[in-house]
Protein backbone atom coordinates (compact mmCIF):
# COMPACT_ATOMS: atom_id res chain seq x y z
CA UNK A 1 0.00 0.00 0.00
CA UNK A 2 3.04 2.31 0.76
CA UNK A 3 1.57 4.57 2.69
CA UNK A 4 3.95 5.97 5.37
CA UNK A 5 1.25 6.57 8.58
CA UNK A 6 -0.43 2.79 7.67
CA UNK A 7 -1.37 0.86 10.78
CA UNK A 8 1.13 -2.27 10.42
CA UNK A 9 -0.41 -5.65 11.17
CA UNK A 10 2.38 -8.23 12.95
CA UNK A 11 0.97 -11.89 13.94
CA UNK A 12 2.58 -11.39 16.97
CA UNK A 13 3.57 -15.43 17.20
CA UNK A 14 5.73 -15.06 14.61
CA UNK A 15 6.88 -11.69 14.13
CA UNK A 16 5.63 -11.75 10.34
CA UNK A 17 3.62 -8.81 8.91
CA UNK A 18 0.40 -10.03 7.56
CA UNK A 19 -1.37 -7.00 6.43
CA UNK A 20 -1.68 -2.49 6.59
CA UNK A 21 -4.41 -0.08 6.52
CA UNK A 22 -4.42 2.99 5.64
CA UNK A 23 -5.04 6.43 8.33
CA UNK A 24 -6.81 8.85 7.40
CA UNK A 25 -5.59 12.75 7.00
CA UNK A 26 -7.44 15.61 9.15
CA UNK A 27 -10.33 16.04 7.05
CA UNK A 28 -11.44 12.41 6.02
CA UNK A 29 -11.70 12.46 10.38
CA UNK A 30 -14.04 15.33 10.36
CA UNK A 31 -16.18 13.95 7.56
CA UNK A 32 -16.95 10.87 9.38
CA UNK A 33 -17.39 12.57 12.54
CA UNK A 34 -19.55 14.93 10.29
CA UNK A 35 -21.90 11.90 8.98
CA UNK A 36 -22.18 10.17 12.64
CA UNK A 37 -23.25 13.33 14.11
CA UNK A 38 -25.65 13.45 10.78
CA UNK A 39 -26.87 10.05 11.75
CA UNK A 40 -27.44 10.63 15.55
CA UNK A 41 -30.33 12.60 14.85
CA UNK A 42 -32.45 10.26 13.03
CA UNK A 43 -31.04 7.76 15.31
CA UNK A 44 -32.15 9.16 18.57
CA UNK A 45 -35.76 9.31 16.80
CA UNK A 46 -35.26 5.48 17.10
CA UNK A 47 -37.71 3.56 20.33
CA UNK A 48 -35.61 1.45 22.06
CA UNK A 49 -37.40 -1.71 20.70
CA UNK A 50 -36.15 -0.45 16.98
CA UNK A 51 -32.67 -0.13 18.59
CA UNK A 52 -32.96 -3.15 20.34
CA UNK A 53 -33.39 -5.36 17.37
CA UNK A 54 -30.21 -3.87 15.80
CA UNK A 55 -28.24 -5.25 18.98
CA UNK A 56 -29.87 -8.53 18.68
CA UNK A 57 -28.69 -8.37 14.98
CA UNK A 58 -25.56 -7.64 15.85
CA UNK A 59 -25.82 -10.39 18.70
CA UNK A 60 -26.58 -13.22 15.73
CA UNK A 61 -24.25 -11.95 12.99
CA UNK A 62 -21.14 -12.08 16.14
CA UNK A 63 -22.82 -15.71 17.31
CA UNK A 64 -22.93 -17.24 13.00
CA UNK A 65 -19.59 -15.78 12.59
CA UNK A 66 -17.48 -16.06 15.78
CA UNK A 67 -14.86 -18.80 14.09
CA UNK A 68 -13.85 -15.44 11.86
CA UNK A 69 -13.91 -13.14 14.24
CA UNK A 70 -12.04 -14.83 17.07
CA UNK A 71 -9.34 -16.05 14.53
CA UNK A 72 -8.47 -12.15 13.50
CA UNK A 73 -8.27 -11.77 17.25
CA UNK A 74 -5.54 -14.52 17.76
CA UNK A 75 -3.90 -13.44 14.40
CA UNK A 76 -3.51 -9.40 15.67
CA UNK A 77 -3.05 -9.66 19.12
CA UNK A 78 -1.95 -13.56 19.64
CA UNK A 79 -4.72 -14.33 22.40
CA UNK A 80 -5.30 -18.51 22.68
CA UNK A 81 -7.88 -18.79 20.17
CA UNK A 82 -9.96 -20.35 22.75
CA UNK A 83 -10.22 -17.61 24.60
CA UNK A 84 -11.01 -15.30 21.48
CA UNK A 85 -14.35 -17.62 20.85
CA UNK A 86 -15.50 -16.62 24.29
CA UNK A 87 -14.55 -13.29 23.82
CA UNK A 88 -16.54 -12.95 20.70
CA UNK A 89 -19.63 -15.19 22.67
CA UNK A 90 -19.13 -12.23 25.59
CA UNK A 91 -19.89 -10.00 23.00
CA UNK A 92 -22.96 -11.57 22.15
CA UNK A 93 -24.30 -11.37 25.39
CA UNK A 94 -23.63 -7.33 26.05
CA UNK A 95 -25.75 -7.11 22.82
CA UNK A 96 -28.90 -8.91 24.57
CA UNK A 97 -28.51 -8.13 27.90
CA UNK A 98 -29.24 -4.14 26.25
CA UNK A 99 -31.48 -5.23 23.91
CA UNK A 100 -33.67 -6.47 26.71
CA UNK A 101 -32.97 -4.14 29.55
CA UNK A 102 -31.74 -0.89 27.99
CA UNK A 103 -35.67 0.75 27.99
CA UNK A 104 -36.29 -0.05 31.49
CA UNK A 105 -32.75 0.65 32.78
CA UNK A 106 -33.44 4.42 30.59
CA UNK A 107 -36.98 4.75 31.99
CA UNK A 108 -37.86 7.84 32.90
CA UNK A 109 -38.22 8.98 36.12
CA UNK A 110 -40.91 10.85 38.22
CA UNK A 111 -40.66 13.33 41.49
CA UNK A 112 -43.28 14.88 43.18
CA UNK A 113 -42.70 18.37 44.78
CA UNK A 114 -45.12 21.05 46.59
CA UNK A 115 -46.22 22.88 43.32
CA UNK A 116 -44.67 20.77 40.18
CA UNK A 117 -44.46 17.40 39.18
CA UNK A 118 -41.27 16.83 37.68
CA UNK A 119 -39.97 14.21 35.17
CA UNK A 120 -36.03 13.23 34.75
CA UNK A 121 -35.60 11.97 31.01
CA UNK A 122 -32.28 10.53 30.01
CA UNK A 123 -31.35 12.07 26.55
CA UNK A 124 -28.89 11.10 24.60
CA UNK A 125 -25.57 13.66 23.96
CA UNK A 126 -24.41 13.06 20.07
CA UNK A 127 -21.11 11.39 19.24
CA UNK A 128 -18.92 9.28 21.62
CA UNK A 129 -15.44 9.12 20.92
CA UNK A 130 -14.19 5.48 21.82
CA UNK A 131 -10.57 4.87 22.08
CA UNK A 132 -10.09 1.30 22.39
CA UNK A 133 -7.21 -0.98 23.91
CA UNK A 134 -5.85 -4.28 21.68
CA UNK A 135 -6.07 -6.67 24.67
CA UNK A 136 -10.07 -7.19 24.37
CA UNK A 137 -10.30 -5.96 20.92
CA UNK A 138 -14.19 -6.71 20.18
CA UNK A 139 -15.30 -7.03 23.81
CA UNK A 140 -14.43 -3.55 24.92
CA UNK A 141 -15.43 -1.86 22.09
CA UNK A 142 -18.93 -3.47 22.66
CA UNK A 143 -18.78 -2.76 25.87
CA UNK A 144 -17.96 0.79 25.39
CA UNK A 145 -20.16 1.12 21.90
CA UNK A 146 -23.63 -1.44 23.10
CA UNK A 147 -24.59 0.91 26.14
CA UNK A 148 -24.20 4.12 24.41
CA UNK A 149 -25.65 2.64 21.43
CA UNK A 150 -28.83 1.93 22.94
CA UNK A 151 -28.51 5.30 25.35
CA UNK A 152 -29.34 6.84 21.37
CA UNK A 153 -25.68 7.92 21.03
CA UNK A 154 -23.46 7.78 17.90
CA UNK A 155 -20.22 6.35 18.35
CA UNK A 156 -16.75 7.10 16.67
CA UNK A 157 -13.94 4.52 17.09
CA UNK A 158 -10.36 4.62 17.14
CA UNK A 159 -8.96 1.22 17.75
CA UNK A 160 -5.59 0.25 19.22
CA UNK A 161 -3.22 0.39 16.17
CA UNK A 162 -2.01 -3.52 16.40
CA UNK A 163 -5.60 -4.73 15.86
CA UNK A 164 -7.28 -2.48 12.74
CA UNK A 165 -8.63 -5.68 11.05
CA UNK A 166 -10.71 -6.12 14.58
CA UNK A 167 -11.85 -2.50 14.60
CA UNK A 168 -13.04 -2.79 10.96
CA UNK A 169 -15.17 -5.94 11.77
CA UNK A 170 -16.99 -4.20 14.24
CA UNK A 171 -18.04 -1.19 12.25
CA UNK A 172 -19.08 -3.75 9.96
CA UNK A 173 -20.76 -5.88 12.32
CA UNK A 174 -22.60 -2.61 13.50
CA UNK A 175 -23.46 -1.09 9.76
CA UNK A 176 -25.08 -5.00 8.40
CA UNK A 177 -27.12 -4.94 12.18
CA UNK A 178 -29.23 -1.91 10.58
CA UNK A 179 -27.28 1.50 12.35
CA UNK A 180 -28.03 4.28 10.19
CA UNK A 181 -25.01 4.67 8.04
CA UNK A 182 -22.55 6.42 9.34
CA UNK A 183 -23.41 6.36 12.71
CA UNK A 184 -20.99 3.93 13.93
CA UNK A 185 -17.39 4.88 12.25
CA UNK A 186 -14.14 3.69 12.32
CA UNK A 187 -11.12 6.23 12.70
CA UNK A 188 -8.02 4.30 11.98
CA UNK A 189 -5.56 7.29 12.66
CA UNK A 190 -2.24 7.84 14.46
CA UNK A 191 -2.20 9.31 18.16
CA UNK A 192 -1.31 12.20 17.13
CA UNK A 193 -5.05 13.41 15.99
CA UNK A 194 -6.55 12.04 18.63
CA UNK A 195 -6.53 15.54 20.42
CA UNK A 196 -7.60 17.29 17.64
CA UNK A 197 -10.73 14.81 17.43
CA UNK A 198 -11.69 15.43 21.45
CA UNK A 199 -11.69 19.06 20.62
CA UNK A 200 -14.28 18.42 17.51
CA UNK A 201 -17.12 20.15 18.68
CA UNK A 202 -20.00 17.56 17.72
CA UNK A 203 -17.97 15.18 19.92
CA UNK A 204 -20.21 15.32 23.47
CA UNK A 205 -18.22 12.19 25.39
CA UNK A 206 -15.03 10.52 25.31
CA UNK A 207 -14.66 6.95 26.65
CA UNK A 208 -11.05 5.35 26.55
CA UNK A 209 -9.65 2.04 28.14
CA UNK A 210 -5.78 2.04 27.91
CA UNK A 211 -3.02 2.92 30.32
CA UNK A 212 -2.29 5.66 32.55
CA UNK A 213 -0.39 7.78 30.83
CA UNK A 214 -3.51 7.52 28.05
CA UNK A 215 -5.46 8.32 30.34
CA UNK A 216 -3.96 11.92 31.53
CA UNK A 217 -3.54 12.62 28.55
CA UNK A 218 -6.80 12.54 27.32
CA UNK A 219 -8.82 13.37 30.80
CA UNK A 220 -6.69 16.69 30.51
CA UNK A 221 -7.81 17.40 26.45
CA UNK A 222 -11.04 16.49 27.57
CA UNK A 223 -11.44 18.80 30.43
CA UNK A 224 -9.69 21.23 28.69
CA UNK A 225 -12.61 21.19 26.79
CA UNK A 226 -15.14 20.85 29.44
CA UNK A 227 -16.30 17.20 28.09
CA UNK A 228 -17.17 14.12 30.01
CA UNK A 229 -15.02 11.08 29.55
CA UNK A 230 -15.04 7.56 31.09
CA UNK A 231 -11.58 6.32 32.07
CA UNK A 232 -10.74 2.71 32.47
CA UNK A 233 -7.39 2.73 33.14
CA UNK A 234 -4.60 0.06 34.77
CA UNK A 235 -4.52 -2.20 37.87
CA UNK A 236 -2.25 -3.74 39.99
CA UNK A 237 -4.80 -6.23 41.52
CA UNK A 238 -4.20 -7.48 45.31
CA UNK A 239 -5.64 -10.95 45.62
CA UNK A 240 -5.03 -11.76 49.22
CA UNK A 241 -5.15 -15.47 50.52
CA UNK A 242 -6.00 -15.68 54.65
CA UNK A 243 -4.87 -19.06 56.15
CA UNK A 244 -8.64 -20.12 56.32
CA UNK A 245 -8.55 -20.28 52.68
CA UNK A 246 -9.25 -22.94 50.25
CA UNK A 247 -5.61 -23.42 48.99
CA UNK A 248 -6.72 -25.23 45.54
CA UNK A 249 -9.58 -23.20 45.29
CA UNK A 250 -7.28 -19.87 45.94
CA UNK A 251 -4.84 -21.38 43.46
CA UNK A 252 -6.66 -21.96 40.81
CA UNK A 253 -8.26 -18.76 40.72
CA UNK A 254 -5.25 -17.07 41.23
CA UNK A 255 -3.69 -18.62 38.22
CA UNK A 256 -6.29 -18.61 36.04
CA UNK A 257 -6.57 -14.70 36.54
CA UNK A 258 -2.80 -14.49 36.19
CA UNK A 259 -2.52 -16.65 33.23
CA UNK A 260 -5.53 -15.63 31.09
CA UNK A 261 -4.56 -13.23 27.92
CA UNK A 262 -0.79 -13.82 28.38
CA UNK A 263 -1.61 -11.78 31.61
CA UNK A 264 -2.08 -8.55 29.61
CA UNK A 265 -5.49 -8.12 31.69
CA UNK A 266 -5.81 -4.81 33.71
CA UNK A 267 -7.66 -6.82 36.30
CA UNK A 268 -5.33 -9.43 36.69
CA UNK A 269 -4.31 -11.18 40.23
CA UNK A 270 -0.99 -8.91 39.89
CA UNK A 271 0.31 -9.07 43.48
CA UNK A 272 -0.98 -11.97 45.22
CA UNK A 273 -0.54 -11.67 49.31
CA UNK A 274 -0.37 -14.56 51.23
CA UNK A 275 -0.33 -14.83 55.10
CA UNK A 276 2.79 -16.39 56.81
CA UNK A 277 1.29 -19.54 58.09
CA UNK A 278 -0.23 -20.96 54.82
CA UNK A 279 2.92 -19.06 52.28
CA UNK A 280 4.68 -22.24 51.45
CA UNK A 281 1.53 -24.62 51.07
CA UNK A 282 0.10 -21.82 48.45
CA UNK A 283 2.78 -21.58 46.67
CA UNK A 284 3.28 -25.63 46.29
CA UNK A 285 -0.57 -25.21 44.59
CA UNK A 286 0.22 -22.33 42.62
CA UNK A 287 3.67 -23.87 41.27
CA UNK A 288 1.61 -26.97 40.65
CA UNK A 289 -1.37 -24.92 38.85
CA UNK A 290 1.32 -22.88 36.48
CA UNK A 291 3.39 -25.29 35.42
CA UNK A 292 1.02 -26.49 32.33
CA UNK A 293 1.09 -23.25 31.00
CA UNK A 294 4.20 -23.65 28.40
CA UNK A 295 3.78 -21.30 25.63
CA UNK A 296 2.24 -23.03 22.16
CA UNK A 297 0.42 -22.29 19.22
CA UNK A 298 -2.50 -20.30 19.83
CA UNK A 299 -4.23 -21.26 16.86
CA UNK A 300 -4.60 -24.46 18.44
CA UNK A 301 -7.58 -25.54 20.74
CA UNK A 302 -5.29 -26.38 23.56
CA UNK A 303 -3.37 -23.23 23.68
CA UNK A 304 -3.23 -21.90 27.33
CA UNK A 305 -0.14 -19.48 26.93
CA UNK A 306 0.00 -17.20 23.59
CA UNK A 307 2.59 -14.51 22.71
CA UNK A 308 2.42 -11.54 23.97
CA UNK A 309 0.71 -8.66 21.43
CA UNK A 310 3.79 -6.89 20.59
CA UNK A 311 7.89 -6.63 21.00
CA UNK A 312 8.19 -3.60 22.77
CA UNK A 313 5.23 -4.89 25.46
CA UNK A 314 7.27 -8.30 25.80
CA UNK A 315 10.29 -6.28 26.57
CA UNK A 316 9.06 -3.96 29.11
CA UNK A 317 7.75 -7.10 30.86
CA UNK A 318 11.04 -8.71 30.76
CA UNK A 319 12.41 -5.13 31.46
CA UNK A 320 10.23 -5.25 34.77
CA UNK A 321 11.14 -8.57 36.02
CA UNK A 322 14.77 -8.54 35.71
CA UNK A 323 15.01 -4.84 37.34
CA UNK A 324 12.79 -6.46 40.35
CA UNK A 325 15.07 -9.53 40.56
CA UNK A 326 17.89 -6.72 40.85
CA UNK A 327 16.40 -5.48 43.66
CA UNK A 328 16.18 -8.53 46.00
CA UNK A 329 13.06 -10.45 44.08
CA UNK A 330 13.64 -14.17 43.75
CA UNK A 331 12.78 -15.79 40.10
CA UNK A 332 11.31 -19.01 41.02
CA UNK A 333 10.02 -19.74 37.84
CA UNK A 334 10.55 -18.37 33.83
CA UNK A 335 11.76 -14.98 33.14
CA UNK A 336 13.72 -15.40 30.10
CA UNK A 337 13.04 -14.40 26.65
CA UNK A 338 12.90 -18.06 24.28
CA UNK A 339 14.78 -18.14 21.28
CA UNK A 340 11.86 -17.78 19.03
CA UNK A 341 10.39 -15.66 16.23
CA UNK A 342 7.46 -13.78 18.01
CA UNK A 343 6.96 -11.95 21.26
CA UNK A 344 6.85 -15.03 23.37
CA UNK A 345 7.23 -14.92 27.27
CA UNK A 346 7.67 -17.51 29.74
CA UNK A 347 4.99 -18.12 32.82
CA UNK A 348 7.40 -16.86 35.30
CA UNK A 349 7.03 -16.46 39.13
CA UNK A 350 8.39 -13.86 41.43
CA UNK A 351 8.88 -14.06 45.16
CA UNK A 352 10.18 -12.10 48.30
CA UNK A 353 8.96 -9.13 46.23
CA UNK A 354 8.53 -5.52 48.05
CA UNK A 355 7.33 -2.39 47.61
CA UNK A 356 10.06 -0.23 45.59
CA UNK A 357 9.87 -2.97 42.92
CA UNK A 358 8.80 -2.85 39.37
CA UNK A 359 6.74 -5.91 40.39
CA UNK A 360 5.34 -4.16 43.69
CA UNK A 361 4.96 -0.61 42.56
CA UNK A 362 3.55 -0.94 38.98
CA UNK A 363 1.37 -3.19 36.58
CA UNK A 364 3.44 -5.97 34.83
CA UNK A 365 1.20 -6.46 31.52
CA UNK A 366 2.26 -10.14 31.07
CA UNK A 367 2.54 -13.81 32.35
CA UNK A 368 4.43 -12.80 35.66
CA UNK A 369 2.55 -14.11 39.12
CA UNK A 370 4.00 -12.15 41.73
CA UNK A 371 3.71 -13.80 45.42
CA UNK A 372 4.14 -11.31 48.54
CA UNK A 373 4.27 -12.71 52.12
CA UNK A 374 2.23 -10.92 54.64
CA UNK A 375 2.47 -11.32 58.76
CA UNK A 376 -1.05 -11.87 59.30
CA UNK A 377 -4.69 -10.40 57.51
CA UNK A 378 -4.01 -6.88 58.49
CA UNK A 379 -0.33 -6.51 57.26
CA UNK A 380 -1.76 -7.98 54.35
CA UNK A 381 -4.13 -5.35 53.94
CA UNK A 382 -1.90 -2.81 54.42
CA UNK A 383 0.51 -4.19 51.85
CA UNK A 384 -2.50 -4.64 49.40
CA UNK A 385 -3.40 -0.40 50.18
CA UNK A 386 0.38 0.18 49.32
CA UNK A 387 -0.29 1.20 45.50
CA UNK A 388 -1.36 4.06 43.12
CA UNK A 389 -3.99 1.57 41.52
CA UNK A 390 -7.76 1.18 42.69
CA UNK A 391 -9.41 -1.22 39.99
CA UNK A 392 -9.88 -4.75 41.26
CA UNK A 393 -8.90 -7.31 44.03
CA UNK A 394 -9.89 -10.21 45.58
CA UNK A 395 -9.89 -12.17 49.11
CA UNK A 396 -9.79 -15.69 49.82
CA UNK A 397 -11.47 -17.14 53.31
CA UNK A 398 -14.03 -19.45 54.42
CA UNK A 399 -15.07 -16.36 56.93
CA UNK A 400 -17.50 -14.67 54.56
CA UNK A 401 -19.21 -12.58 57.25
CA UNK A 402 -15.63 -11.25 59.05
CA UNK A 403 -13.04 -11.55 55.92
CA UNK A 404 -15.54 -9.87 53.07
CA UNK A 405 -17.10 -7.36 55.26
CA UNK A 406 -13.54 -6.13 56.51
CA UNK A 407 -11.82 -6.23 52.73
CA UNK A 408 -15.08 -4.64 51.34
CA UNK A 409 -14.44 -1.55 54.48
CA UNK A 410 -11.08 -1.48 53.52
CA UNK A 411 -9.97 -2.18 50.13
CA UNK A 412 -9.70 0.94 47.78
CA UNK A 413 -11.18 -0.39 44.30
CA UNK A 414 -14.26 -0.64 41.64
CA UNK A 415 -14.40 -4.35 41.73
CA UNK A 416 -13.79 -6.78 44.67
CA UNK A 417 -14.57 -10.69 44.35
CA UNK A 418 -14.66 -12.91 46.87
CA UNK A 419 -13.55 -16.82 46.94
CA UNK A 420 -13.11 -16.08 43.05
CA UNK A 421 -11.37 -13.56 40.48
CA UNK A 422 -12.82 -10.47 39.12
CA UNK A 423 -14.17 -10.37 35.91
CA UNK A 424 -16.67 -8.05 33.87
CA UNK A 425 -20.22 -8.98 33.61
CA UNK A 426 -22.65 -6.80 31.52
CA UNK A 427 -24.91 -6.41 33.97
CA UNK A 428 -22.35 -5.16 37.05
CA UNK A 429 -20.99 -1.83 36.74
CA UNK A 430 -17.32 -2.08 35.98
CA UNK A 431 -14.43 0.63 36.65
CA UNK A 432 -11.56 1.45 39.40
CA UNK A 433 -10.42 4.26 41.66
CA UNK A 434 -7.27 6.21 41.82
CA UNK A 435 -4.77 6.11 39.38
CA UNK A 436 -7.46 2.79 37.86
CA UNK A 437 -9.28 6.01 36.23
CA UNK A 438 -12.92 7.54 37.37
CA UNK A 439 -16.39 5.74 35.73
CA UNK A 440 -18.41 3.35 34.95
CA UNK A 441 -19.18 0.40 32.21
CA UNK A 442 -21.67 -1.69 32.11
CA UNK A 443 -24.97 -2.46 34.39
CA UNK A 444 -27.29 0.65 34.93
CA UNK A 445 -24.40 2.97 35.43
CA UNK A 446 -22.85 2.20 31.89
CA UNK A 447 -25.58 3.09 30.19
CA UNK A 448 -26.33 6.18 32.04
CA UNK A 449 -22.87 7.47 31.43
CA UNK A 450 -23.36 9.20 28.31
CA UNK A 451 -27.01 10.66 28.96
CA UNK A 452 -28.23 13.81 29.67
CA UNK A 453 -30.15 13.88 32.79
CA UNK A 454 -32.87 16.62 31.79
CA UNK A 455 -35.47 17.86 34.72
CA UNK A 456 -38.51 18.66 32.88
CA UNK A 457 -40.84 20.52 35.63
CA UNK A 458 -44.46 20.99 34.68
CA UNK A 459 -46.33 23.40 37.14
CA UNK A 460 -49.13 21.79 39.25
CA UNK A 461 -52.23 23.87 38.20
CA UNK A 462 -54.47 25.31 40.71
CA UNK A 463 -57.92 24.22 41.11
CA UNK A 464 -60.31 26.53 40.16
CA UNK A 465 -63.17 28.10 42.06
Amino acid sequence: MGNQDALQVINPATGEKIDEHITLNQGQVEDRIGAAHSAFFKWRAESFVSRGKVMLNAAENLIANKAQFARRITIEMGKPLSQSLAEIEKCAWVCRYYAEEGEDLLQDQTVATEDANVSIKYMPLGVIYAIMPWNFPFWQAFRAAVPALMAGNALAIKGAPNVPGCTSDITKIFAEAGTPSGLFCNLPIPISLSPAVIRNPQIRGITLTGSEAAGRSVAAEAGAQLKKCVLELGGSDPYIVLEDADLSLAADKCVTSRMLCAGQVCIAAKRIIVVDGIYDAFKRRLLENIRPYSMSDPMQPDCKLGPLARKDLRDRVHTQVTDSIALGADLIMGGSIPDRDGWWYPATVLENVHPGMPAFDDEIFGPVATLIRADDFEHALSLAANTKYGLGGAIFSENRESALRVATDQMDVGCLAFNDFVRSDPRIPFGGTKASGYGRELGRAGIHEFVNLKSVVQPLIAAQD
